[in-house]
């Protein structure tokens, strides 16, 4: 069969083809503090400790905070995005836009998408690993440690922001968004929880785990492929101009078990393919948007992806909206169809509007 056949590549061919799904074009440098702006005082909580000395003050709108869990190794950054009249209107609740990142990005990559700092809701954008594919790992013993990313983000960081910051705590003005790895990211948790997001939005997502292409990326950042697709590129995929690396080489099973489907070895990545219909149905009463380009060896196969999720969703009788843009003409001239923010950016400045009206038509 043609699909067992290109997954029994070798590692490294399909790392070439498809290394490079959920890097991220990180195209502004990290902020510097801003001078006589202060953050709001949060609480720790719901397991979540706040490192000292870990606050980035970048505007009276925009700061970060920098956490630790036992979920996950580490110090895990979560940047947030006030509107401008949040401290103005004390009384006032205000809708919440999760914004997941692409790997091996940060939670700065955010400020590469103005659109993102709205006033019309919050945005936070909690740090998703380099690699840490929104999931919670099959194997934790690995190099990178503790890695139970999707239990540290629906059952530690939205709790912790509803306690913390004035929100609207319920799916209706609650959102999910995210691009390539964050795509993914997006779709699964929207199908996961459908209690806590009602809006969806995956741009240029790896959101169809019944491609070997996908499953061949999330290979690629685990065992951190990534010199292979430099090596023929113009550019790197990051779109910094270097080859930014998916942290310590784990192993090829660590994240969602063995990819091959040989005696169901594959079951957790069936259980968890966004494009699968039995969890696509679970997406009944949630506002669906899937974006991509195709004009690049990356977006030519999330494009397929998206198409992929779009036609099992009309088949289910269930409403999403596709915007296939192509060579990027139609959408910004910045945009060439490519896996980068040049593209990405544009793509949130004409979704971030439709969803405020979303939450404004919710009451």
């Amino acid at each position: 069969m043609k699909y067992l056949t290109t997954l029994r590549w070798t590692r490294a061919r399909t790392a070439v083809t498809a290394a490079a799904l959920t890097m991220t074009a990180t195209l502004v440098a990290p902020l510097a503090h801003a001078e006589g702006a202060a953050p709001l005082t949060l609480t720790d909580g719901y397991g979540l400790t706040q490192v000292a000395g870990g606050t980035e003050v970048h505007s009276d709108t925009d700061f970060s905070i920098t956490v630790t869990t036992p979920q996950v190794a580490g110090k895990h950054k979560i940047r947030i995005f006030l509107p401008s009249g949040y401290r103005s209107a004390p009384d006032k609740r205000w809708p919440v836009a999760y914004f997941l990142h692409g790997g091996p990005g940060n939670p700065d990559d955010a400020a590469a998408a103005p659109a993102l700092h709205s006033d019309s809701m919050i945005t936070v954008v909690p740090d998703g690993g380099r690699k840490g594919w929104y999931a919670d790992w099959l194997m934790q013993n690995t190099s990178e440690g503790a890695a139970n990313w999707e239990t540290f983000h629906l059952k530690q960081v939205v709790p912790f922001i509803d306690a913390n910051l004035r929100t609207r705590a319920d799916r209706e003005h609650r959102a999910v968004v995210g691009l390539s790895m964050g795509g993914f990211g997006a779709l699964h948790y929207g199908e996961a929880r459908p209690d806590l997001f009602g809006h969806v939005a995956s741009l240029s997502g790896g959101i169809d785990f019944g491609m070997a292409e996908v499953r061949a990326a999330v290979l690629a950042t685990e065992l951190n492929i990534t010199g292979a697709w430099c090596a023929v590129s113009t550019s790197s995929p990051s779109g910094t101009g270097e080859c930014t690396g998916y942290g310590p080489t784990v192993d090829s099973d660590a994240i969602f078990g063995s990819p091959y489907p040989v005696l169901n070895a594959d079951r957790i990545w069936k259980a968890v393919d966004p494009a699968a219909p039995v969890n696509l149905a679970k997406l009944a009463d949630t506002d669906v948007a899937l974006y991509s380009g195709d004009n690049d060896v990356i977006d030519h196969f999330t494009a397929i992806a998206a198409r992929n999720v779009k036609a099992r969703m009309d088949t289910l009788g269930l409403t999403s909206r596709l915007v296939d843009y192509g060579n990027g003409a139609v959408l910004a001239p910045t945009c060439n169809g490519g896996h980068n923010y040049g593209c990405w950016a544009p793509a949130f400045a004409d979704y971030v509007p439709r969803l405020q009206d979303a939450f404004d038509a919710a009451g």
